[in-house]
């Protein structure tokens, strides 16, 4: 296994040009290039050729911590916040709904495999982690994972996170499938028009002027809106880096100058299936050997938490006749939080949904750890 970056990156690189040409001249072109990268990164880290999660890689963190947020910049850069309303409403109260069914997934899964006495003092912990986790993202995880010190346990917490990993990755792909599956299937189709229908914003020409603009700005604005969240922070006022990066976008995006630069779209949709890429490189199967029998209790558990959520909110948007886009966004910012939620709109081509799909996102992030340890204080 190679692990340097520069090879990691052109793996990564290569692997989301090798889903494209897929899915553009094979069968596979029902699996859209979103969901083949994701499979594609999986076999390669599973097979060794590049790290997975347990291993880590600076690649990872930094495609995380800057290429994500500004996927999500430079995509919200020709947002039309007229098609937003239409969305805004379902697009929360599916959210809601499915923090709620995540908990009473938690709370089934654990009595499934008798959690209480396999994971005996840590059982509140564990019931609370997956709960935050799977309500807006791994902050909520690692917040109650530090408040209980679970990370002393480092083989289990280890164990946990692959899981964690593993489920994600599997529900990005579920999130992608089901919407395409009501359309074929049951003849359902989204009630909102696609933004970009009639537009090919994937091939779409660009110069070294709008390169040099658009990533000067992406990177200014990256830097503004970290600046902004420390200095909110020593004032008493806790605002998410990620919805100033928001506002910073939306604002721009109603001038004409930046609508009349070409390429955002493109470097913001590259940098979506480079993010997917590593949730294909953390969905790590090598991982639960360490925690023997543990880990199929842990994989019971989360499945069964995940099955409980998606078949409340996909059940109750098809009888109340919703958008199945909506419902697959809403619970990807559950199980995701905003940058997943975003790469689904991105890849279900619903411009509309991008901003309701980040807003419920980084609510998330704040409901979820209430969310959690009010679980972990129920079950104790």
């Amino acid at each position: 296994m190679f692990t340097r970056p520069l090879f990691v990156l052109a793996v990564l690189c290569l692997s989301v040009v090798a889903s494209e040409y897929l899915v553009r001249r094979t069968p596979l072109r029902h699996l859209g290039t979103a969901l083949l990268v994701i499979i594609v990164v999986a076999i390669l880290a599973n097979l060794g050729v590049i790290p997975s999660a347990s291993q880590g890689s600076e690649v990872y963190t930094g495609i995380f911590q800057y290429l994500a947020p500004l996927s999500i910049f430079y995509l919200l850069l020709d947002v039309n916040l007229a098609s937003i309303k239409r969305a805004g409403a379902p697009m929360l109260g599916l959210f809601v709904l499915g923090s709620l069914a995540t908990a009473v997934g938690v709370l089934v899964g654990m009595q499934l495999i008798d959690g209480r006495t396999h994971f005996g003092a840590l059982y509140p912990a564990i019931s609370g982690m997956f709960t935050g986790t799977y309500t807006g993202g791994s902050v909520n995880y690692n917040a109650i994972a530090i408040h209980y010190d679970v990370m002393r346990e480092g083989v289990l917490y280890a164990g946990m996170t692959a899981v964690d990993n593993i489920i994600t990755a599997l529900w990005m792909i579920a999130t992608l499938a089901i919407p395409l599956l009501f359309r074929r299937v049951r003849g359902m189709h989204p009630t909102v028009v696609k933004a970009t229908e009639g537009v090919e914003r994937e091939t779409e020409g660009i110069s070294v002027r709008s390169l040099g603009i658009l990533l000067g700005i992406g990177f200014l604005a990256l830097a503004a809106s970290d600046a902004l969240t420390v200095w909110l922070d020593g004032v008493g006022y806790a605002v998410p880096s990620i919805l100033i990066l928001t506002t910073i976008a939306l604002l721009l995006a109603q001038l004409p100058f930046f609508h009349r630069l070409a390429g955002g779209q493109v470097i913001g949709l590259f940098c979506v299936y480079l993010f997917l890429a590593v949730i294909g490189a953390f969905c790590e199967l090598a991982a639960l050997g360490q925690i023997g029998d543990l880990a199929w209790r842990l994989l019971a558990l989360v499945t069964v938490t995940v099955s409980v959520h998606g078949a409340i909110v996909f059940g109750v948007a098809y009888v109340a006749k919703l958008d199945m886009d909506v419902a697959a966004v809403a619970s990807q910012a559950n199980i995701g939080g905003s940058s997943s939620a975003l790469a689904l709109a991105k890849s279900l081509d619903r411009m509309d949904l991008y901003l309701p799909g980040i807003l419920v996102g980084a609510l998330g992030n704040g409901l979820g750890t209430y969310l959690g340890f009010a679980v972990a204080g129920l079950v104790s």
